[in-house]
């Protein structure tokens, strides 16, 4: 058997509450006693409160809260744990690895009937999530892990268009997900004052040996909340946009993690939008634009925005055009072998 099984049927013998020696141990799994101290540490290591008496009545025993805390899932415990595993990795969650470790064992331990039962839930629940590449996902454990353990990171951040900011001292107080994207908030070293990224913007996090301490009684959920959702004394830096367009358009865009903060007013064919003017000279315009000739927007600045970065894109596919019509810069079948 594995070391796991050993540990887990260790575990299994001593919760019935008899106190068992090393060699009764080993006898009954036919290990060496050797073997038997290894994975009592190991459970030790792992929280579970094993207690060794020593003498000739000695041995090892385990504490009644323990042993009586339930280690065995029923049915919809073990659906609600598969389950809530696929929404956790498709998400993004830093510790994937961890979860089918967990979710293994489940199947692991299950019979033939539980585990096409498991299966069979797995199967039926799928989530929709752009996938994540390996930088995004070292990030999120790189974040969750600083902030765990109280660790200062030097952050390299991307502000938008490939804009670089100064690196930063950023002290993590917690990740947090929200509408299909997850933000990393903390002390910045830069502005002095707690900030808010976006992990996909994030270009480098180097571990430093600074340390620090979390605020007492600090959410960083609720901080995030109250910036994205805040209303703003400085009114000169928002904008109304009222967009019209079909039902199904404005549903889709109010769902959108850009657009659902800023939603003030509803109605079947119209939305109000109360949106900060930095994101119209950046996101907005370019989000819209698949959208196409479906929006009647009300807003001078968004459709002047929406005017510049349309004719930038047209004046692109006009020279890439032109390219094509003179063969300027277009590969033929001898330089397209050489390149291969």
């Amino acid at each position: 058997m594995t070391k796991a099984d050993n540990m887990l049927s260790i575990l299994w013998m001593l919760r019935s509450g008899k106190r068992k020696t090393a060699k009764q141990l080993a006898e009954a799994l036919d290990i060496h006693v050797r073997t038997v101290y290894r994975c009592i540490d190991s459970l030790c290591a792992s929280g579970v409160p094993i207690v060794a008496d020593s003498g000739p009545n000695g041995g090892y025993t385990i504490l009644s809260r323990f042993a009586d805390s339930p280690l065995v899932f029923d049915a919809e415990e073990q659906k609600g744990l598969i389950h809530a595993s696929i929404f956790a990795k498709e998400a993004g969650y830093p510790h994937s690895d961890a979860l089918d470790r967990a979710t293994d064992k489940l199947k692991r331990y299950a019979n033939d009937e539980q585990l096409d039962a498991l299966e069979r839930h797995g199967l039926g629940l799928s989530v929709i999530e752009p996938p994540l590449d390996g930088a995004y996902q070292s990030h999120l454990q790189t974040l969750e892990e600083a902030a765990g353990q109280g660790r200062t990171l030097e952050l390299n951040y991307d502000k938008g268009r490939g804009e670089a900011s100064p690196a930063r001292l950023f002290d993590p107080y917690g990740i947090v997900y929200w509408k299909g994207s997850w933000y990393a908030v903390g002390h910045c070293g830069y502005r002095e004052e707690i900030r808010s990224f976006r992990v996909d913007r994030i270009r480098g996090l180097r571990q430093t040996d600074r340390r620090f301490e979390r605020p007492a009684s600090f959410s960083a959920k609720d901080y995030l909340l109250g910036r994205l959702l805040r209303d703003s004394k400085d009114r000169a830096e928002w904008e109304t946009v009222r967009i019209h367009s079909r039902e199904q358009v404005l549903n889709e865009l109010s769902r959108h993690w850009l657009f659902g903060h800023a939603l003030v007013e509803r109605q079947p064919e119209t939305a109000t939008f109360q949106l900060e003017r930095s994101t119209l000279t950046t996101y907005v315009p370019y989000f819209l634009m698949p959208y196409g000739t479906s929006l009647r927007i009300e807003s001078a600045l968004l459709v002047r925005r929406m005017r510049e970065a349309s004719a930038r894109l047209l004046a692109h596919y006009d020279d890439m055009q032109h390219s094509n019509d003179t063969g300027e810069g277009v590969l033929d079948d001898e330089q397209i072998r050489d390149v291969r």
